[in-house]
């Protein structure tokens, strides 16, 4: 359900608004609050795999975290999306930054792992609004083909499957493969792909 505003909301009237039911999270787009998919449990443990494994790469270089808010722009309005991973380098935020807000910059990386719902078209439209929000790299998870597709500001996108490694230039020594991550969260093969009904 899309909490309608009569006008357009602010940054500060989103974030002043009562929290949502049960575990609705909400986005801020085009001055609306925008209701994200709740996570189920092959969706958690991806993230959790993928968090593992930037935290391991990145330890005091920056933070990574699972579903921070972060303040940006879109289209020239305020927006307020809510990644499933983000990390930001030191670099970016400093080490001392201690408030309990949303990030204030944009983020080195954004991970979106794609929900049931939700297509590839719209987590790639998605991915080129972070883009051009200077969000530096974003990756899209898709389950249903067990791939990650790397988006870049200055290059085409570049999708990784099976056993081809993949590397990024924001973590130094950082290569996996995808089926590794996969497996390493326990999705079974055919686990996205409903069976067929009689």
């Amino acid at each position: 359900m899309i909490l309608q505003a009569k006008n357009q909301l602010t940054v500060q009237e989103f974030l002043n608004l009562p929290p949502g039911e049960g575990d609705i999270t909400y986005e801020l787009v085009d001055g609306q609050a925008i209701p994200k998919i709740s996570p189920k449990f092959f969706h958690a443990k991806l993230t959790r795999v993928l968090l593992n494994l930037i935290e391991k790469s990145c330890e005091g270089k920056g933070e990574v975290c699972p579903e921070w808010s972060i303040a940006l722009t879109r289209r020239g309005q305020d927006w307020m999306p809510i990644p499933d991973i983000l990390y930001i380098s030191y670099e970016s935020l400093p080490s001392n930054w201690d408030e309990n807000e949303a990030c204030p910059v944009p983020p080195d990386l954004v991970i979106e792992i794609i929900s049931p719902g939700q297509s590839f078209g719209q987590m790639a439209a998605k991915a080129k609004n972070y883009l051009d929000a200077k969000v530096l790299r974003v990756w899209v998870v898709d389950s249903k083909v067990r791939s990650i597709t790397v988006f870049y500001p200055d290059a085409a996108p570049q999708t990784y499957m099976g056993d081809e490694l993949l590397t990024d230039s924001l973590f130094e020594g950082l290569e996996f493969t995808v089926e590794q991550v996969f497996q390493k969260a326990r999705i079974p093969l055919n686990a996205a792909i409903p069976s067929p009904k009689p």
